[in-house]
């Protein structure tokens, strides 16, 4: 069924004379992504062309998605807002707390009962305030908006950072963290700085064992993983025509692995049966009536140089299949030259385990071309070597690819399916192994694969590729194999090749299922109680943060000093700690334990500068805390990149961290923790990093006349007497610095709201 007709009715009412609008402002014809922005302007109209990279804008997305793990504290934030309901089209989506373990519904019942209390409230919550509910089992968050929700020419946030996977069917879907997301159902405008905009030119037509996943696999090597920070990226060209919605949304996806905003795709012949196919025609009978604007003008794909702040141009025809890794998700490797690589690394030639399916591919076309694999491997008598899952993305999918016998094929030639969840991807997994110290390779058609993401081992390499590659891989259990070239023995001691996968794009009987998995709001949440034990573990009101006290910042210490790689992962962890995400104080527990400390090249041991002694992060946190003492971290480039989780901006401001001062940020931490009034600095010179010492006491001043565009002063002052003087930069504009003075952007909803 379509949801929220008259919502996307409005928008393409006005979507034209919008378009027209900012043509008129710009001077010039528009990007696809133009149009959709100055379409949602919270202005309306367009007055003026807005700089790219520059200017601070407010937007009106047209809905809100919330996983379960972010949900929790997007919507306990929410209910400090003082709004009967929200105020645009929300849901909720249970995918993250569910473990992989054993199978699919042995994991599945036992997540509905270790998680009732966290499913309740948020069952509970979305009743009373309006929001659409997904429950365990329904699938993966952005696999469910593709299917139900994602419209070409829209835009939507989402309180995780692979939500750009809605950019496949045309619309701007951005990654936020959850108090963006309460701003917006709340009814305020949504900040963001009008992003740069990358164009990728595809060309050619992908054949054989080459598919879509390749295409960003490809991209993330040629932007790395901050490449595309602060841009947009949009695909256009007879290549992106001949891709699958589902392909598309495969690469807007692992965007986010580039630090791009988004990534975007126009509306064309196959995002209409897309949208028809999962039982949406009547919106791609509305998306086609303003069909041109739902595209770039044609202006700007003829030469888009002019358009564009940089360009890339990829040959579908000539792409190889790719393997990306270890450890992170921008190391690309053509399958040709994979093997070598493997070899001269030294990485683990013996693959443990093969993992297809998550939100980034987990389509029936992936599917059906990973089944085609599997059924070579039962036909040609190949045993496979490695374990092999499969993590379906809704149940809409495992459904028809169960009725269509897909899951069969799996299971016979050894696969397990799990729930529909996501699971490994994000460390939720309780991974078979005889020895965790062993150096290990596994590969996944998942999107990120940053050390200990997905079983919490350092020693495991992962590696990322097309579903297809991961199963050939797994039947080999080798990663010096070369699916294109080489032979497998098989049972009979016969010398035997893997065929080109095949793959249907949509299902031909259509797509079925019995129970999706929604749950309507009630009509009138009023009497809804939503009911928070004070004795849980798991769940904890929000008391709002302190105000800035108005002075300087003086006598503040050193925390930590980051070394090298840390993500959100590195700040927050997942896995185990999931379950804590409801409660700000137990998951602070979890506060940069996995961020390696520059002067002893350990994770989680810091100097206590009071007793002089080395111990775990958050509770050397939690002592200066307990003495009225503020602290700093400072870390190294990208700080933040990764998921979009909120706590690892919350947590540092709940245990009395002041300042992060890093070389540079990952755009969505960066907003996360001003958002949450804490201080996001970065080095003018990043040579200034070096000076920093293990027992320095910090001085931030210009707090007192802080403004955008004046950078901040630190001093440091060293053990030995000595001082350290220099200039930081910062980003925050006018009402940025106000949530820095009322402690945070809560604060001020919240008496916008009682006034």
């Amino acid at each position: 069924m379509a949801f929220d007709l008259d919502m996307i009715k409005n928008v393409y009412d006005r979507f034209g004379a919008r378009v027209e609008a900012a043509r008129k402002a710009t001077g010039k014809p528009l990007t696809l992504t133009e149009k959709i922005l100055y379409a949602h302007l919270t202005e309306g109209n367009a007055s003026k062309a807005y700089g790219r990279g520059m200017d601070y804008v407010d937007f009106a997305p047209d809905r809100v998605a919330m996983q379960d793990a972010t949900a929790q504290m997007a919507l306990l934030q929410f209910m400090q807002a003082g709004r009967p309901k929200v105020a645009v089209p929300s849901t909720v989506h249970c995918d993250h707390l569910i473990q992989a373990k054993i199978g699919a519904d042995t994991d599945l019942v036992t997540a509905k009962d270790v998680n009732k209390e966290v499913y309740d409230f948020l069952a509970s919550v979305s009743d009373k305030y309006g929001l659409g509910f997904w429950k365990p089992g329904a699938g993966i968050i952005h696999q469910v908006v593709l299917e139900n929700y994602a419209f070409p020419g829209g835009m939507m946030i989402g309180t995780d950072s692979h939500t750009p996977n809605a950019g496949g069917l045309g619309m701007i879907a951005i990654g936020v963290g959850g108090a963006d997301a309460c701003d917006v159902m709340a009814g305020l405008p949504w900040e963001l700085k009008f992003p740069k905009l990358i164009g990728v030119k595809l060309t050619g037509k992908l054949s054989g064992w080459t598919s879509a996943k390749d295409v960003i696999l490809k991209v993330a090597g040629i932007l790395t993983v901050k490449g595309g920070t602060g841009a947009i990226v949009e695909y256009f060209g007879e290549g992106a025509e001949s891709l699958s919605a589902t392909g598309k949304g495969t690469i807007c996806n692992m965007g986010a692995e580039i630090g791009a905003t988004t990534s975007v795709f126009g509306y064309d012949e196959k995002a209409a049966i897309y949208l028809s196919g999962t039982k949406r025609a009547d919106i791609a009978e509305m998306a086609n009536a303003i069909k041109e604007h739902l595209t770039g003008d044609a202006e700007v794909y003829a030469n888009p140089e002019a358009y564009f702040d940089q360009v890339i141009e990829i040959n579908l025809s000539e792409l190889e299949p790719h393997v990306n890794g270890p450890f992170t998700p921008d190391l690309a490797w053509p399958i040709s030259k994979f093997a070598t690589a493997v070899k001269e690394n030294n990485w683990p030639e013996k693959l443990e385990v093969g993992l297809i399916g998550s939100c980034t591919n987990s389509s029936y076309e992936d599917i059906t071309r990973s089944a085609s694999i599997a059924l070579q491997a039962i036909n040609k008598h190949l045993k496979t070597k490695a374990e092999f899952t499969i993590t379906p993305g809704s149940e809409q999918v495992r459904f028809t690819v169960d009725r269509d016998g897909y899951l069969d094929t799996f299971a016979e030639m050894g696969g397990v399916v799990l729930a529909n969840a996501c699971g490994p991807c994000i460390g939720q997994w309780a991974r078979h192994t005889d020895d965790p110290s062993r150096k290990n390779s596994i590969i996944t058609s998942f999107n990120r694969n940053f050390a200990k993401r997905n079983d919490g081992n350092p020693n495991t390499h992962a590696f990322v590729a097309s579903p297809e590659i991961v199963t050939a891989f797994a039947i080999a259990g080798d990663l010096t194999f070369n699916p294109l070239t080489d032979t497998l023995t098989n049972e009979k001691g016969e010398q035997v090749k893997l065929d080109e996968p095949m793959g249907i794009e949509m299902p031909v009987k259509g797509f079925a299922v019995d129970d999706a998995g929604y749950q309507a709001p009630a009509e009138d949440g009023s009497s809804v109680d939503v009911k928070v034990d004070p004795k849980s573990s798991r769940l904890q009101l929000l008391d709002p943060f302190p105000a800035w006290e108005g002075t300087d910042l003086s006598g503040l210490k050193l925390l930590i000093k980051a070394k090298g790689k840390c993500t959100t992962d590195h700040i927050s962890m997942a896995g185990p700690w999931l379950k804590f995400r409801g409660h700000l104080d137990n998951i602070s527990n979890n506060m940069l334990i996995g961020a390696i400390n520059y002067f002893n090249n350990t994770s989680d041991s810091v100097k206590n500068e009071l007793t002089g002694e080395y111990g775990p992060v958050p509770a050397t946190q939690r002592d200066y805390k307990a003495h009225g003492i503020g602290t700093v971290v400072v870390g190294d480039e990208n700080y933040g990149e990764g998921s979009s989780r909120e706590h690892a901006a919350m947590e540092p401001r709940h245990l009395g961290v002041r300042a992060i001062l890093v070389k540079s940020f990952a755009r969505i931490h960066e907003t996360n923790l001003k958002k949450q009034g804490m201080l996001a600095i970065t080095f003018a010179n990043s040579g200034d990093y070096d000076k920093v010492q293990e027992d320095d006491t910090f001085d931030i001043n210009g707090l007192t006349s802080f403004a955008p565009g004046m950078p901040l002063t630190v001093v440091l002052h060293h053990k030995d007497g000595s001082n350290d003087s220099f200039p930081v930069n910062h980003t925050y504009n006018e009402q940025q610095i106000e949530w820095f003075k009322a402690g945070g952007a809560l604060n001020i909803i919240r008496r916008e709201m009682a006034s």
